[in-house]
């Protein structure tokens, strides 16, 4: 697959089912979190090493009446991905179908790729003594079969389209000029940050959804002229604190277990 392919996202059509957010975990296997109600509707209300797609709802005025909007996070997969730039070791690689991929047996758990994102999506997994980084692969896997990734198969009311990104940047444009009335005249992610492989079009301004403000020049640019003046020894350092939280982090939890004797128990521990 050479076409660049991506992801649009139109908001007007979100029912906030979050039948996206069911099918990543169930393609990608990952777990359910214990999560607590925090008196909304967002669950849970983080992106994290288990939840790679999550729903986000907003609530607005229009004509003095409250109106939803939903929006789905994930990676953006960006064109010229800051992650990309500023990893030392090319654990991120940007493939020509569109996706950001990761390679875990690269990775040594520096984290610079978690900093360098303007969207804030790459995350640690915390809970294990391997540093592995965790964030929506685009469904890579599934491309590579010719099939569409798991969140946008999924979804009931065409709020999210996956295709060539040349295509669904006309698409978007066609709605856009034809109900001028139903949407922000503005398409995220066709030069935020140099471009990026998921897209958005939207009822409300984008700022008012959460999404960073970011010019069109990639954020990749300073990512590599940073990591050029970074030390190798640095890389190792960091690495080596990542351990060093671990660790305190699994004492911690352990002697939590102690104090309750109902808590799960790792016999391996």
């Amino acid at each position: 697959m050479n076409t660049p392919m991506a992801i649009l996202n139109d908001l007007t059509k979100c029912l906030g089912c979050r039948s996206c957010q069911v099918a990543c975990k169930a393609w990608n296997r990952l777990p359910g979190q214990q999560t607590s109600n925090l008196g909304g509707y967002e669950n849970p209300v983080h992106l994290s090493d288990q939840t790679w797609t999550r729903l986000c709802f907003f609530e607005n005025q229009d004509d003095s009446r409250p109106v939803w909007v939903f929006s789905k996070r994930q990676c953006m997969h960006c064109l010229e991905p800051a992650c990309v730039a500023a990893c030392p070791v090319g654990a991120m690689q940007k493939t020509a179908a569109g996706p950001v991929i990761y390679h875990k047996e690269k990775c040594i758990g520096c984290r610079y790729c978690m900093v360098a994102c303007p969207y804030t999506i790459p995350r640690f997994d915390w809970r294990s003594s391997v540093p592995y980084i965790t964030k929506c692969t685009m469904c890579a896997d599934r491309l590579g079969a010719g099939m569409a990734p798991a969140c946008s198969q999924a979804c009931p009311n065409d709020a999210l389209f996956f295709g060539p990104r040349k295509h669904l940047l006309s698409l978007a444009r066609d709605r856009l000029r034809q109900e001028p009335h139903n949407y922000v005249n503005h398409i995220y992610g066709e030069h935020e940050a140099g471009g990026a492989s998921v897209l958005y079009i939207s009822p409300i301004a984008f700022d008012r959804l959460g999404l960073p403000a970011l010019g069109r020049k990639p954020v990749s640019h300073y990512s590599s002229e940073i990591m050029n003046k970074v030390p190798l020894a640095f890389v190792g350092v960091a690495a080596a604190l990542g351990g060093i939280y671990w660790i305190s982090k699994r004492r911690e939890e352990l002697k939590q277990g102690e104090q309750d004797p109902d808590a799960p128990h790792d016999d391996n521990s």
